[in-house]
């Protein structure tokens, strides 16, 4: 391997008129409506900006007949409900899998499993030179006398849990959403809790507790809560529900705060769309009874133009920042539009460096070395050959090129020979029936286990829609292998086969790329640009694979995940979060914690580089101002190019102006060849830049 990598196994109320006049106005207020006319349709109630798509629909049965079943994962959904299709690579895997369930963290609140109960609270960022930590500390402990939990149901944003007494028994019920500061626990039976610490009663049910420095509430059914504070009695159907009090809490909000409250949220479904040059995603919270709630906003949620909000009541601490409270059942957010892109805008490429990129094509075919049987490597090998073969045919040289594409269309068949795996145990793909996903054999980095699935896949989908450009008959042979891969890593609609939208976390606007989560500090994911990778991967199969509605989510998954740039490359370093953190750039992000660190290397440039490959021409989502591109190139590569991922930081180097393209050219044609990543050609630096310049 040209780079390690090691990724572990794994990224009511009563009738007050003051309340009823606030509980009036927070939901009036809290009906998004557009920025601009021309930006939605404008009827209340309705989500600004572009119209729902509709999903891909689900994978047909006959469809996922095509390839092999054979079970190689060694998952193990200890915690899982019998019938739920496993929850892989989501922000509560963590729940799910291993001996021990894991934290997890939804925004504002974390929450854990404990032998009898659970515990919440709000994590307090602490900042240090190479990291950002926010780690699950309890500030409210309920204990309900259980003898374990399991998840029982979730869906685009929220999970709901079991409680179980020793005799398997439900006890009660708790659904927790990401976005939503309420903890709700409804009784499935009678039951009685202890919250351990005391909570202050007050009228109507209501309890008041400060822990951890911060003011937490309880709203249960009037008389529930105990003389004494530290018990709560539940019939059958009732609901408790606790919350914590934003940083600058008023009056005003604390009783906002208590009206959407008194309406428990119950799970929450995703839609999204795309047009007017903005991706729209929408995250609907439904209550138990229709009434309006209140969720928080994440710095991506409020970058550039965005919907109008009611964000009035307040904000919570987290280690990506500032988290706004608005009042609402509804929230929608914009992202810029990237189109799906596999070759350069080469218009205006100067004779001089036509022959020189033109030159270093043939070369470049005539080196290019066997090809890996893993899925990793695998891929990128693919995706490498397919770039090349693009670039070549982009500039006239269609027989330079013809062997490569040749011999990469003829493997392309191999890895998707439908029954492969029947007579070999690499370049192929088998069903898991109990993980349900598609698995590639030879696998690489946990991928049996579901570990950076749309890393690889992505690679695969590049260069399958790449070259099946014009070339219908190799998109027919590919079709049923790489539907199923779409499926694996985007299916739009839920199914028993596949989950919705393995990988993508539609609240976090981000993917997450560990399959189990086995870590006190949630998922994590390290290369935004590799999931980038696979949303363009994937928006370039659905083109040559005839579906536009496959084409439509690719490039909503794309714009979404580019934007979220803003928590590794593309940092506001005014933001307080970041006050002592000594870097440009965060390479790792978890729901608990950020980091300056990589799985595989300690080496500045890998900081850096792996936010960065592949590059690929919908890379200009990278761009920022040319003294940020500056500055992290010098953190990366303070002594030069001739350092890990050295090719990337070029092309990166070039989007920071002319100039700096012009200096990155001169490089790349003396950069060494074990600086070139093992995806990427010599041939495809030099038209990246020149391209730039």
């Amino acid at each position: 391997m040209s780079r390690p990598r090691l990724r572990l196994l794994g990224p009511a109320l009563g009738a007050l008129v003051l309340v009823v006049a606030i509980v009036a106005a927070v939901a009036l207020a809290g009906r998004e409506t557009p920025s601009d006319p021309g930006s939605g349709q404008g009827r209340v109630g309705t989500a600004p900006g572009p119209p729902d798509a509709v999903p891909p629909p689900a994978v047909a049965a006959g469809l996922l007949a095509t390839v092999p079943e054979r079970s190689v994962s060694t998952l193990d959904p200890v915690r899982l409900a019998p019938g739920l299709v496993p929850p892989t690579n989501r922000w509560f895997s963590g729940l799910v899998f291993g001996a021990e369930a894991q934290p997890v963290f939804a925004e504002p609140l974390s929450m854990a499993l404990t032998d009898s109960g659970f515990s919440i609270g709000v994590p307090q960022p602490v900042t240090s030179a190479a990291a950002i930590l926010g780690p699950h500390v309890a500030a409210v402990t309920v204990d309900l006398g259980a003898s374990s939990a399991q998840v029982v149901a979730y869906d685009d944003a929220s999970v709901t849990l079991a409680f179980l007494g020793a005799d398997g028994r439900e006890l009660a019920r708790l659904v927790l959403a990401q976005g939503s500061p309420f903890v709700h626990l409804s009784a499935s039976a009678s039951l009685e809790v202890s919250t351990g610490a005391r909570f202050d009663a007050g009228p109507d049910g209501t309890g008041a507790l400060e822990s951890q420095g911060r003011g937490w509430r309880l709203l249960a059914p009037a008389g529930a809560l105990t003389v004494d504070g530290t018990h709560v009695r539940l019939a059958a159907g009732q609901t408790a529900t606790w919350y914590p009090l934003p940083d600058d809490a008023s009056p005003a909000s604390e009783e906002g705060l208590l009206a959407a409250a008194a309406h428990p949220v119950m799970g929450t479904a995703a839609s999204y769309g795309v047009g007017g040059g903005v991706v729209r995603t929408t995250i609907r919270y439904r209550t138990a009874d229709g009434g309006e709630t209140a969720y928080v906003t994440m710095p991506h949620h409020r970058a550039g133009k965005q919907p109008d909000r009611s964000c009035a009541l307040g904000s919570y601490p987290s280690v990506y920042g500032s988290l706004d409270l608005c009042a609402g059942s509804q929230l929608t957010s914009w992202a810029p539009i990237v189109e799906p892109s596999g070759s350069l805008d080469l218009t205006g490429l100067a004779d001089s460096d036509r022959a020189t990129i033109l030159a270093q094509v043939a070369l470049d075919v005539a080196s290019t070395p066997d090809d890996p049987a893993d899925t990793y490597f695998g891929g990128k090998w693919l995706a490498r050959a397919a770039t090349l073969v693009t670039l070549g045919e982009q500039l006239g040289a269609g027989d330079v090129v013809a062997p490569l594409r040749a011999k990469a269309s003829a493997l392309l068949r191999q890895w998707t020979e439908p029954k492969g795996c029947v007579s070999r145990d690499a370049r192929c793909f088998v069903y898991d029936p109990q993980a349900r996903g598609l698995v590639g054999l030879t696998p690489s980095f946990g991928s049996q286990d579901f570990n950076d699935h749309h890393f690889h896949y992505g690679y695969f989908l590049a260069a399958a829609g790449m070259l099946s450009a014009g070339d219908p008959g190799l998109a027919a042979d590919l079709a049923p292998v790489m539907n199923l891969m779409a499926a694996d890593i985007a299916a739009g609609t839920a199914s028993p086969s596949f989950p919705r939208l393995r990988v993508f976390d539609v609240y976090a606007g981000h993917s997450w790329a560990s399959g189990t989560a086995p870590f006190a500090d949630g998922n994590n994911q390290e290369s935004l640009s590799e999931a980038v990778n696979a949303w363009n991967g994937l928006g370039l199969w659905a083109q040559v694979a005839d579906r536009p509605d496959l084409a439509v989510e690719a490039t909503w998954l794309l714009s979404t995940e580019a934007a979220a740039s803003l928590y590794w490359t593309h940092l506001d370093l005014g933001d307080p979060v970041y006050r002592g953190f000594d870097h440009q750039v965060v390479a790792l992000n978890w729901g608990g914690k950020r980091d300056w660190a990589t799985w595989f290397s300690a080496e500045p440039s890998a900081m850096l580089g792996i936010l960065l490959l592949p590059v690929t021409p919908v890379s200009d989502y990278l761009a920022t101002t040319p003294g940020r591109i500056r500055a992290s190139i010098a953190e990366a590569a303070p002594h030069g190019f001739d350092v890990l991922f050295g090719d990337s930081l070029l092309m990166y180097r070039a989007l920071a102006g002319p100039q700096d393209a012009a200096a990155a050219w001169d490089a790349a044609l003396v950069l060494p060849e074990a600086r070139i990543d093992d995806g990427d050609s010599r041939a495809f630096l030099l038209a990246w830049i020149a391209a730039h310049r």
